[in-house]
């Protein structure tokens, strides 16, 4: 083009090849006057590779703009658009029917994260399709956990520059987005040079350690309409998971308000009805937050059951925020997480919980509010999925761990005063486990009736489309004696080098690319698992033992609680505490 490709857009003369010209005898030369920026809109979308399932920000509502929104109309994709000038963005609402429209990206953007990712600021989707064969989706999952912030030194060490309770990740999270993310890239590739047709979701899940993300998506629609999905996590064995799937977590806070103090007493016994040093007499938030953590100690035994693997925790978020001697404490919050192998035992637990806040309460005169953290359901296995999967596994085979490796994993053993090791690293992480091995290990610890073990909110994908659960080895290092214990600072130290985290990693990427290639390339595979899927289910989403997501859709996530931070300011080392009742 002319001014934009080469010099000569203001030249008084141009040659231009005669194969460029085409004559119209339907069009008048004001039409003809927009052939060009048509052409610009229409080439632009059809280099984008959208399909009808995506949302398309226009920016600029001008006429090359308006022929990018009648493009994107014609392949059915949601249509945003942005402009400054009211005029344009009110001309495309009139005339091409846009219901999302706006002049101000602040608020444009605050709408988006509302639609996006379920009021979660973090969250994301991302799309991308080549015609219309299946959908295939998996996710990355973040989080970071208080007191875990490690430098990748063989040495314990917050990173430098940050509080030494600073957030660090766990588990590690930071590979298993990185893999997941390699193995939808590497299937994307795939489909390019070998005109696979499909499309790939790519969702980013953040507060994993809360399960704060998937159960509230469920509950919006967000996991409808993919064919499958696939779930991975760093874990000490290589494998696929057959039956035994994560249980269920919730999380609910309980807040006190002590909102009218001078109400407890009864003011004809006092000297001065207006003496404002008697009213810090009366029991306060901190009395109730009190009474509900020692009610709850006493009770805990009794929740039911006595037998199984079911864990119960709790976090005080505030503590009462009195500041002087005549105030009684206002403001309290307390957090409780809990998880077990059933729904049943979920309410039972809740239900103990929730008759104790009350009556902490009642007892302090306070008032109670309580507010939902997340609750997921439990796992539900594919038997077609696994099989397919560890099948692609075993072609990769074990991971390798490099000299190097092994090299920092011995001065990890050698700064702890351990012996070090030929081979530092266990057994599990260096072989393949079949699904059928990890299965008897992990029933030999569990009671009979159990079918679910330890929670991660992975589950919530499970409920609809058939899942996979695929495990590949974090780093971890021999133990020297039975019974001995590497401080929780190894496993992160490991997990920020490459030649440690690198091979548990890839293993995981190419085994779920592979997965990914052989469901978009071999329809019966995707077929036997929805038949066991919709065997489990009774029908399918909603049959009648297909589990509905526990979050209602209207779910407000609680991103506004101001959750305690460990951080560094010019007064030292200080942490936030929450100052709202939400």
């Amino acid at each position: 083009m002319l001014g934009v490709h080469i010099d000569g857009g203001l030249c008084e003369q141009f040659v231009v090849p005669s194969s460029k010209l085409h004559l119209s005898a339907k069009l008048d030369y004001e039409q003809l006057a927009l052939i060009e920026t048509l052409a610009i809109g229409y080439h632009a979308v059809k280099r984008s590779g959208i399909s009808k399932n995506d949302v398309v920000l226009v920016v600029g509502a001008g006429p090359i703009g308006l022929s990018v929104i009648q493009s994107v109309n014609l392949i059915g994709a949601q249509v945003w658009v942005l402009d400054v000038n009211e005029r344009r963005v009110q001309f495309a609402k009139k005339h091409f029917g846009i219901q999302n429209s706006f002049v101000d990206p602040v608020v444009m953007a605050k709408e988006r994260t509302s639609v996006s990712s379920g009021e979660m600021p973090t969250a994301f989707l991302a799309t991308w399709s080549q015609g219309q064969g299946p959908v295939l989706g998996t996710y990355a999952e973040y989080d970071a956990v208080p007191g875990n912030s490690q430098q990748p030194v063989p040495y314990k060490s917050p990173r430098e520059g940050l509080h030494d309770w600073a957030p660090g990740h766990t588990d590690p999270h930071s590979s298993l987005g990185v893999a997941s993310l390699a193995a939808i890239l590497g299937t994307k590739r795939a489909m390019e040079v070998h005109g696979i047709e499909g499309e790939l979701r790519f969702f980013g899940e953040p507060a994993e350690k809360v399960c704060g993300s998937k159960p509230a998506h469920a509950a919006k629609g967000y996991y409808e309409g993919a064919d499958a999905y696939i779930s991975y996590h760093p874990n000490p064995n290589n494998t696929v998971i057959l039956d035994t799937h994560c249980g269920s977590y919730w999380s609910v806070v309980f807040t006190f308000e002590c909102q009218e103090p001078e109400k407890w007493m009864d003011p004809s016994l006092l000297v001065s009805p207006d003496r404002p040093h008697t009213v810090p007499r009366c029991p306060g938030a901190l009395d109730a937050v009190c009474l509900m953590y020692t009610t709850t100690k006493y009770t805990k035994e009794s929740m039911f059951p006595h037998t199984g693997t079911w864990t119960l925790n709790e976090f005080i978020l505030a503590g009462g925020q009195c500041t002087s001697d005549n105030l009684p404490p206002r403001f309290s919050q307390i957090q409780y997480a809990w998880r077990s192998p059933t729904l049943d035992i979920q309410e039972q637990i809740f239900s103990v919980l929730e008759r104790n806040a009350q009556q902490a309460a009642v007892a302090t005169g306070c008032t109670l509010s309580t507010r939902w953290v997340t609750k997921t359901r439990v796992g539900l296995p594919n038997h077609v999925m696994a099989n397919l999967t560890y099948k692609n596994m075993a072609l990769m085979g074990p991971p390798e761990y490099s000299e190097d490796a092994r090299g920092f994993a011995r001065e990890i053993q050698e700064n702890l005063g351990i012996a070090p090791m030929d081979d530092p690293f266990t057994e599990d992480n260096q072989k393949l486990t079949t699904p059928q091995e990890w299965e008897s290990a992990q029933q030999q610890s569990l009671p009979p009736w159990q079918i679910n073990f330890t929670s991660d909110d992975y589950v919530e994908y499970t409920w609809h489309a058939p899942t996979v659960r695929v495990h590949t080895s974090r780093p971890r290092l021999k133990s020297p004696e039975q019974g001995f214990s590497y401080p929780a600072w190894v496993v992160n130290a490991m997990g920020g080098v490459p030649d440690c985290i690198n091979p548990g990693m890839f293993l995981a990427g190419k085994t779920m690319a592979c997965t990914m290639i052989d469901l978009f390339t071999n329809p019966d595979h995707l077929k036997k698992a929805w038949e066991e899927f919709n065997q489990r289910t009774g029908g399918g989403v909603g049959g009648d033992k297909w589990m509905s997501p526990l979050l209602p859709e209207d779910f407000d996530p609680p991103v506004d609680l101001r959750w305690p931070e460990y951080i560094n300011t010019v007064r030292g080392e200080e942490w936030w505490i929450p100052t709202n009742n939400k």
